[in-house]
């Protein structure tokens, strides 16, 4: 781990995280506005990652997202809808514009516990049935045992299978590699997995799956952004930052908009750069621009 960070020049510093995150905190609302909400809205993967989705089900949402543009015409597109890999064909069939991007979670999320084969054929098929992203987990097995090399293997060789299919279909597929912060636990685990997973390829680092009991924090995200930061400086690439696991309301959204805002500046407050993993935040922030309760999706 050391030899990680220390080809960053990176060291988190627990005492200066504290007093920046306070800091954001006590302005936060000072960020409130319709253009800033409406920006998050555009950043939304919106997600339905549950074990009774059906293609039903699925449709449904994408439908509500094609009937946006009518019914409210001042808002942004979502910049996708993220689902399981067997349902990427049906957003892809079902959106009224490739603006909204198909979102597939692989490597068999949100465990990503089984053979590396399974995790790149699974990429590969998801490329293949209409995803323009593939949300893929951290190898914590090996990462946790200290085999950095092994976790870093697995990321490259998931995102050499993504870019062969992407190839074939004449298209670049963005990967985003989900760190698991919950389980992370320490400052030190959260910023070698960020160094990690951009160096065998990450286009994002993602906070969570959602599916632990601690998801996305602020610490991590601010950890996170700095890590993306340092590596921009070091290497030129700019790498993409995605908050996921219990962002429910516009105020949660504020706060990830607003360590974004302070770590990395204007150029990553857009789609291409920032994104929230959600499935509730939509109805708050359209209910925070419109100063009533709004129940859209």
């Amino acid at each position: 781990m050391n030899d990680i960070l220390g080809k960053y020049g990176y060291s988190p510093d627990r005492e200066e995280m504290g007093r920046i995150l306070s800091h954001i905190a006590a302005n936060v609302g000072a960020m409130a506005s319709p253009e800033v909400f409406k920006r998050c809205f555009s950043m939304m993967d919106l997600t339905t990652l549950k074990s009774n989705d059906t293609v039903q089900s699925v449709q449904a949402l994408v439908r509500k997202v094609n009937r946006l543009s009518a019914e409210w015409p001042s808002y942004p597109l979502p910049a996708s809808v993220c689902v399981y890999p067997n349902f990427a064909s049906e957003v892809a069939a079902a959106r009224a514009s490739k603006d909204l991007h198909v979102t597939a979670v692989a490597s068999c999320f949100p465990s990503a516990q089984s053979f590396l084969e399974v995790k790149v054929r699974e990429c590969e098929l998801a490329v293949q049935a209409g995803a323009d992203e593939i949300d893929i987990v951290l190898a914590l097995n090996a990462f946790l045992a200290g085999d950095y090399a092994k976790a870093g293997a697995e990321i490259a060789a998931m995102k050499a299978a993504i870019d062969r299919e992407a190839a074939k279909l004449g298209k670049k597929v963005i990967l985003k590699v989900i760190l698991e912060t919950g389980l992370l636990i320490t400052p030190e685990n959260i910023a070698a997995a960020s160094f990690l997973a951009m160096e065998n390829g990450a286009d994002f680092i993602k906070t969570s799956t959602g599916k632990v009991e601690q998801n996305a924090t602020p610490m991590a995200a601010y950890i996170m952004c700095q890590c993306i930061s340092r590596y921009y400086e070091v290497t030129g690439t700019k790498v993409g930052f995605k908050a996921a696991g219990g962002i429910s309301n516009a105020a949660d959204a504020l706060v990830y908009y607003s360590i974004v805002s302070a770590v990395l500046g204007e150029d990553w407050l857009d789609k291409d750069y920032f994104r929230f993993g959600v499935s509730r935040l939509g109805n708050s922030l359209m209910s925070a621009i419109e100063q009533q309760t709004v129940t859209f999706f």
